[in-house]
């Protein structure tokens, strides 16, 4: 990037979930290296699904996110993050509203191997 042209200013997460209001569609804020920072709104039940290759971080900005696990679960609330080891299958929940951060690898697809409608598209940035 060409140092005269570049801008300094910070990511509000709040103006970015403002641009969208559709569910189970992270959206790219961000990029570490190799790893996205991705926002998303979710609500209901997703699919069981894991991640072979990597782990998947999930921190709380708005509402309370369960994620399950085969032999129990996690309940995180706003300010809050979970780390899901890689392979391990998880299958978030959330009974109202959740808006989070998202930070995994760039091409991770958000339900692992399983697919489905479920699915979102990679590298849609806001």
């Amino acid at each position: 990037m060409d140092a005269s042209k570049r801008t300094y200013a910070p990511i509000n997460f709040q103006e970015k979930l403002a641009r969208f209001s559709d569910q189970w569609q992270p959206r790219v804020i961000a990029e570490i290296n190799d790893y996205q920072v991705k926002i998303v709104r979710i609500e209901g039940d997703f699919v069981w699904h894991d991640h072979p290759e990597t782990d998947e971080a999930f921190i709380v900005l708005d509402g309370t996110l369960r994620i399950d696990f085969r032999d129990g679960s996690v309940t995180v609330g706003p300010g809050e993050m979970y780390v899901v080891p890689k392979g391990v299958e998880h299958k978030p929940f959330a009974a109202g509203e959740v808006k989070m951060l998202l930070i995994e690898p760039r091409g991770v697809l958000n339900t692992g191997h399983e697919g489905g409608e479920r699915t979102a598209r990679n590298d849609v940035w806001i």
